[in-house]
């Protein structure tokens, strides 16, 4: 194939797309500033060249063969691709695919009502998104860039931190009107408790509430007990049905506090140690896609965190 199509083959194609797209000889020497018998010549030795007739040569007009058909519309799709992508490299648009990996709470709380407005900004970037658990190790070249939970420390890897987790215990209002009251801590004796067992990476299946409760100095309480689930969104989806009291995380819950879905029984939020950050290559900013989907995601946490902050402060 490389022999056929060498490179006097491709200046006759370029010929022969011009006079596909004409069915004429002398208006496709007039786009190409040659002679209509250099036209001729040319397609006359591409034809010989590929072995089949491009065109019927009729008295007063050209009629392209079912080869030629063909051949034109490969040719044709071609030229407009390359354009396409000249014209884009030109205006600085960028494209291509980027693989973001993400835990899956994270993703389906915060980050996707968030991408329309990448996809807004960057209509030509694909992104392939993969959800993991923070469980599981990140592994040089299965990403472009993870949005993970942990302690900022990742061996070999970069990481832009982007916000820290904050804590605390919510509930369904219904849950505490067939209960006793739920004011204090050691209340918390009286009610089932859930679990999301993959918190962060290291952390045992009950290492929210065991954290919450030493931050905040409650007496001693057995939570070890309770519906478990390896995932946080399925121990929200448990606390709204009202089938206990669970601990969310600041970072991905807003709508069911507004709406009432889910109350906070107590005031005190705890930081975890705990943040989400951008983990990559130390080289992966290089590309400017994937320097754009980072920046643009660094700069969604920082309007989060300002809304945040603007909430606290009424």
């Amino acid at each position: 194939m490389s022999r056929l199509l060498h490179a006097q083959t491709h200046a006759w194609l370029k010929v022969f797309a011009v006079s596909a797209r004409h069915l004429s000889f002398t208006r496709a020497a007039e786009e190409l500033h040659v002679t209509t018998g250099a036209v001729s010549q040319q397609i006359k030795q591409l034809e010989e060249r590929l072995g089949f007739k491009l065109f019927r040569r009729l008295p007063r007009r050209l009629e392209l063969t079912e080869e030629g058909k063909r051949l034109a519309a490969v040719v044709d799709e071609a030229y407009q691709s390359v354009g396409l992508e000249v014209k884009r490299l030109r205006s600085g648009v960028m494209s291509g695919v980027i693989r973001l990996r993400s835990v899956p709470a994270f993703l389906s709380k915060w980050l996707m009502p968030r991408l329309p407005r990448l996809q807004a900004r960057f209509p030509d970037i694909e992104l392939q998104v993969i959800a993991e658990d923070s469980s599981l190790s990140l592994r040089e070249g299965e990403f472009d860039l993870a949005i993970d939970l942990n302690d900022g420390y990742y061996p070999g890897l970069a990481i832009t931190p982007l916000m820290e987790e904050v804590i605390f215990p919510v509930c369904s209002p219904a849950l505490m009107r067939r209960r006793p009251a739920l004011s204090r801590p050691e209340e918390l004796a009286w009610y089932p408790l859930l679990h999301d067992i993959t918190a962060w990476r290291g952390g045992h299946p009950y290492a929210e509430w065991e954290h919450y409760l030493n931050a905040i100095e409650a007496p001693p309480l057995n939570v070890r007990r309770g519906y478990t689930f390896n995932r946080h969104r399925l121990a929200m989806e448990a606390a709204i049905a009202g089938m206990g009291v669970a601990i969310a995380r600041q970072a991905l819950l807003a709508d069911e506090l507004k709406t009432g879905a889910l109350i906070a029984p107590f005031a005190a939020r705890i930081p975890t140690g705990k943040r989400y950050g951008i983990v990559h290559t130390s080289g992966a900013l290089d590309d400017r896609r994937v320097a754009a989907v980072h920046d643009w995601i660094v700069e969604e946490a920082r309007r989060s965190r300002d809304l945040a902050m603007a909430g606290l402060n009424r």
